[in-house]
């Protein structure tokens, strides 16, 4: 069997950041990884979830929405993957919605999207300022992010 890509990532050196996994024709995968070096430290599910709906909201709302095909935590709560198509949206495009995206959410006001029971199926561990909070660290690490840097 082939082994998947992502396992071929040192978790143990794994550093926070903006990272090309792989493109699919022209689908282009980022892997926004959360994961703190040395500790290992990872978000909490409430921070990862929060986090997680203000991000996917605001990328299925902004001028880019089209070429978004999907935003979500990775199975090893290292962070997200963010898939786009790479026909709508440059390498440098998607670097700067995702900063965008990530200083609104730090900055959201408002309630929560998507939390209720008819919305979200674990919606009770949602809370808009943890995830702003990291959304704001998020932004911050990302802020001087380049193509150049997408390189695990």
């Amino acid at each position: 069997m082939e082994r998947i890509a992502s396992f071929t990532v040192d978790h143990n050196k794994l550093v926070p950041g903006l990272y090309y996994s792989r493109r699919d024709g022209d689908i282009v995968t980022f892997d926004l990884r959360f994961k703190k070096p040395n500790t290992g430290d990872l978000l909490t599910n409430s921070e990862m979830h929060s986090a997680e709906h203000l991000i996917a909201t605001l990328l299925r709302n902004s001028e880019d929405k089209e070429a978004v095909i999907y935003f979500g935590p990775m199975g090893c709560q290292t962070g997200f993957y963010f898939l786009f198509d790479n026909r709508l949206l440059s390498l440098e495009g998607a670097i700067d919605l995702l900063k965008e995206v990530f200083t609104a959410a730090a900055e959201f006001e408002g309630e929560m999207p998507g939390k209720s029971a008819v919305e979200c199926g674990n919606y009770i561990n949602l809370d808009v300022g943890t995830g702003k909070a990291v959304c704001k660290w998020y932004a911050d690490l990302i802020q001087d992010w380049t193509v150049e840097k997408l390189s695990y």
